[in-house]
């Protein structure tokens, strides 16, 4: 299997998963008629930030993915990075939303965790490239 399969996968999955985010902070907009910032309404802030925290991890993350594909990482090593990050980010989303913190917690435990393996693989990729 080509390695840029898992990060096209990772790019397709995390983007619908970022646009029911949006969405949800849409519905929420509506149904509070708050059309800038967060009119002080709870469930607005929470969708805003489960919005927002996707929007500040998925895009770092992927670079790291990327590159790791350019490098030819094995399949496995790209389907683990692409498939245990976006179950991350989907645990943490739900955590938040759902204002179940152990969902919320490992979620961003492993995004943090895989997030700093992916960095160690592509520095050990470039430097064994480098050779």
């Amino acid at each position: 299997m080509a390695t840029h399969v898992w990060f096209s996968s990772f790019v397709a999955f995390n983007a619908l998963l970022l646009l029911a985010l949006a969405a949800n902070v849409s519905r929420h907009r509506v149904r509070s008629r708050v059309s800038l910032g967060d009119g002080a309404d709870q469930q607005l802030m929470i969708a805003i930030r489960a919005h927002s925290n996707g929007i500040e991890q998925v895009p770092i993350f992927a670079c790291a993915l990327l590159v790791l594909s350019l490098q030819a990482s094995s399949t496995v090593t790209l389907a683990v990075f692409s498939i245990g990050f976006s179950f991350a980010r989907l645990l943490h989303a739900a955590g938040m939303l759902n204002n179940y913190i152990p969902a919320r917690r490992l979620g961003a435990g492993l995004s943090y965790l895989l997030q700093l393996l992916a960095v160690g693989f592509t520095i050990k990729s470039t430097v064994l490239l480098l050779q």
